[in-house]
């Protein structure tokens, strides 16, 4: 038998952290990992245009640790999960820091700050480093407010981010897009 998508526990505005603990849907482990699932699914669209086969693996494996982070923003910290949640390692880090060490030897200097655009793909890679970014606020947020949070997770979200403005960049090179500097009125 098939399980059904919807469960109805949720329509009083509760649910449920791994564990077993219910919280209302506007708690901010909620708002964390539901941006760490929006973060996903931008990353998936933004995969979806680029042709790029490195890229792309690299993008499925950043997809694989966001499944991981949100399992463990996902979990309450107070209860041990019946089920085995999966870990981030510092080698995840090392493996953005890596990769746009690589893609900057290939890019000219900027010389100016970049509008987001140029092409569909140099757009979304944009908006998901927006996201990113609020993933990565989210999570800040929750630390000041004492709720735990691995500080590995803040770290991987605070590269993630930068990674994205950095394939923003070549991707515009592979795709022989403009870069489109920014020109402040004065």
């Amino acid at each position: 038998m098939a399980f059904k998508i919807y469960t109805k526990t949720g329509d009083k505005g509760e649910t449920c952290l791994i564990g077993g603990t219910k919280v209302p849907k506007s708690h901010l482990r909620i708002e964390a990992y539901g941006t760490i699932d929006e973060l996903n699914s931008h990353i998936g669209f933004c995969n979806d245009q680029i042709t790029h086969l490195p890229t792309n693996q690299l993008l499925r494996e950043v997809q694989d640790r966001l499944f991981t982070i949100g399992s463990s923003l996902a979990t309450d910290p107070e209860k041990e999960p019946r089920m085995k949640i999966p870990d981030l390692h510092e080698e995840d880090v090392v493996l953005l820091e890596k990769e746009m060490d690589r893609m900057d030897t290939e890019l000219p200097p900027m010389k100016s700050f970049l509008l987001p655009g140029g092409h569909p793909a140099v757009s979304a890679l944009h908006i998901a480093r927006c996201v990113c970014r609020r993933a990565e606020r989210c999570c800040v947020r929750m630390q000041y407010e004492q709720m735990e949070v691995e500080p590995l997770v803040i770290q991987y979200l605070n590269r993630l981010s930068d990674y994205l403005f950095v394939l923003s960049r070549f991707i515009t090179k592979e795709l022989q897009a403009e870069e489109i500097p920014w020109k402040p009125r004065v």
